[in-house]
């Protein structure tokens, strides 16, 4: 694994603490904190004042502001927060005393190790390898993390794995009775700070040097306070990005400063209270794995439908790109994974989404994917749209008791979920090839006499048997999403050595 100490990767476990006599010290540091949890909960001694109008933060990025009441604000700047409204926080300006609103994801608490480019606070260990294996970072990228095992903080590490394929590796910071942490037994430090300037410089057990911080995405300023039902005018389209047989989609900004994506309704395609009544429903839907929705606009013809916009654009496009093409199968798992989480999400919350492909997946820059069009299939009014036809509706997705019977349940969707895995593990194949093109009727006959489609090349019979649990003929049988998320998240536990130690 390349390391030098024992195991030190991945499950390594202390039995000894450090020896005094190795310790790196720092009695000549004058604001020396030895615990890192009081490092993230003291402020600056020249922000004690105004501690009792609030935290101060600082920072992160600069905000040039967008409404009257809005706080501009410079990188670095301090401010202290006098009220917090949800993603909008009312601040005061430490430099020139203006107050207004600011977008509370652009700032972080002042002396605290939220202000650092390495810190991710809760992401979770999946979450960690998936921003490390991102195309922007490079092996000795990394990022300190909250442990989800344990009260403390774990470190991550990109690092070259066998034949091209990089992995992350991970590591437990630990505490030491005195105050001090470590990672190997043979040497400690008094914050995690000092900790990473050491690594940067040597790896010293650990499986490489560190080398930059983990790329972060670029903060997305927060949608507007109470913009629901937006103007027409306030978005600028710019880009058609494609077309359906509802719609089009298109890049856009919003009052010329935040882009988003644009869905367009066909006029006739639904009527306007029944998607306002399924839209305030799905705005309520709020996790990382689905794709934001925004605002709308419906006073006039078309519908637009205001979402947050997504670079790679469509799962399904996206696998038949250049770079599409050549995701390798761990990935292909992962991408897997993440969908099961946002319908996991959508399973506890007891919604459906009822039209689940990789054409209604969306892929961010990073990579990262978040399910769309949740809940829309329900209120499209086109006839041709249903069941008794295969000329527009997703016939091949969508499980044999809502075909028949028009019962759309989450085990329906399951079993488009089956579908979707064989197209990510084909990189956007059309499923049943051959099938369904001449007689819809037979080929619906074959499923009920038990015919699925078989094992693709080159996928893992792990991962087939995971489809066939998806096509089961009683939907009661059929797995649940959450279950999928876990069998989908520990895919390769048993095998690979780099996902043993919890942290």
């Amino acid at each position: 694994m390349g390391c030098l100490e024992s195991k030190l990767c991945d499950d390594f476990t202390v039995e000894n603490k450090p020896d005094p006599q190795t310790t790196v010290h720092t009695t000549d540091h004058p604001h020396y904190v030895r615990d890192p949890t009081s490092t993230a909960q003291k402020c600056i001694v020249s922000s004690q004042e105004n501690k009792q109008n609030g935290k101060i933060v600082v920072g992160l990025y600069a905000y040039a502001g967008a409404h009257a009441d809005d706080l501009q604000f410079k990188k670095g700047e301090k401010l202290v927060v006098l009220e917090e409204h949800g993603e909008w926080w009312k601040a005061k300006s430490l430099e020139t005393n203006r107050e207004g609103f600011i977008p509370c994801n652009y700032v972080a608490q002042a002396d605290t190790m939220e202000t650092e480019e390495w810190f991710f606070r809760s992401i979770t260990r999946k979450d960690a390898e998936r921003q490390l294996l991102a195309p922007a970072n490079k092996p000795g990228a990394f990022l300190i993390r909250e442990s989800e095992t344990s009260e403390g903080y774990s470190l991550s590490i990109r690092d070259a794995g066998p034949k091209g394929l990089d992995i992350v590796r991970h590591y437990k910071i630990r505490k030491l009775d005195n105050g001090g942490l470590y990672i190997s037994p043979k040497i400690s430090f008094p914050d995690i700070g000092k900790m990473i300037k050491h690594y940067q410089q040597k790896a010293d057990g650990l499986c490489r040097k560190l080398g930059n911080p983990c790329a972060k995405p670029k903060a997305q300023k927060p949608w507007d306070k109470d913009a629901w039902e937006i103007p027409k005018d306030s978005i600028k389209m710019v880009k058609k990005l494609g077309a359906g047989q509802f719609g089009e989609v298109w890049m856009a900004f919003y009052n010329n400063t935040t882009k988003v994506a644009v869905k367009t309704l066909k006029p006739g395609t639904m009527t306007v209270q029944a998607f306002l009544d399924e839209a305030n429903v799905m705005k309520t839907l709020q996790h990382e794995r689905l794709v934001r929705l925004y605002a709308v606009v419906t006073k006039t013809q078309p519908i637009y439908i205001i979402t947050e916009f997504m670079a790679n654009g469509s799962l399904l496009d996206f696998l038949k790109t250049d770079m599409g093409c050549k995701i390798q199968l761990p990935k292909l798992i992962d991408f897997s994974a993440q969908i099961a989480e946002g319908m996991a999400y959508i399973e506890k919350k007891h919604y459906i989404h009822r039209d689940l492909r990789a054409a209604n997946v969306l892929v961010s820059e990073s990579l990262l994917c978040k399910i769309a069009d949740f809940g829309l299939a329900r209120v499209i009014e086109d006839d041709e749209y249903s069941p008794r036809d295969g000329a527009k509706f997703p016939i091949k997705w969508t499980a044999p008791e809502a075909i028949h019977y028009g019962s759309f349940t989450i085990k329906s969707d399951m079993w488009s979920f089956g579908v979707l895995l064989y197209e990510i593990i084909t990189y956007g194949k059309m499923p049943y090839p051959g099938k369904y093109n001449t007689d819809i009727v037979t080929a619906l006959s074959l499923i009920q006499r038990g015919y699925r489609m078989p094992q693709p090349v080159n996928c893992p019979s792990e991962l087939y048997n995971i489809m066939l649990s998806c096509w089961k003929d009683k939907p009661q049988d059929r797995p649940t999403f959450d279950y999928l998320q876990s069998i989908l998240d520990d895919f390769y536990t048993a095998t690979e050595a780099q996902y043993q130690e919890q942290s």
